[in-house]
């Protein structure tokens, strides 16, 4: 009799972990076309977000092109150049972004040096306390280009 009640039990669950596959890969995830949508360069183009990170996701999208890489640079140096002064002698958290936009151009295979150059001093001459530490991220990402 116990045997009987754990294979039914077994069935159950099987036919329940079924149904919950089937509903999971039949419903469309709205979620994914909304993320896929704002990165189209289309968009892109057509209405140009200020906010850090929409432009962040420019820097990332691999196919950027060296004008799209350019203007979004311009767009972060314009509106979100400055960065939170130190606190003591460590950073603020919200370096770790401009670390990241610096590890990203220097990685990104349609940079050239005049735009890393550029972003670079731009940024430097606009945060003179992280001058070190934008140093420092420039190397990194100069360094993990593999070249």
């Amino acid at each position: 009799m116990d045997i009987t009640l754990l294979i039914k039990s077994i069935l159950g669950l099987v036919s329940i972990l079924a149904i919950l596959l089937l509903i999971l890969l039949f419903i469309p995830d709205t979620k994914k076309k909304e993320v896929k949508r704002k990165v189209k360069k289309a968009d892109v183009k057509a209405s140009v977000e200020t906010d850090l990170e929409s432009l962040v996701e420019i820097i990332r999208d691999k196919s950027s092109t060296k004008d799209e890489l350019t203007e979004a640079l311009d767009l972060i140096l314009k509106y979100h150049g400055s960065i939170h002064a130190k606190l003591g002698i460590r950073t603020h958290p919200d370096f770790k972004i401009y670390s990241e936009i610096i590890l990203r151009i220097c990685r990104h295979p349609n940079t050239s040096k005049n735009i890393i150059l550029k972003f670079d001093r731009e940024l430097e001459a606009k945060n003179p306390s992280y001058k070190r530490e934008i140093n420092d991220a420039l190397s990194k990402g100069l360094n993990s280009r593999g070249f």
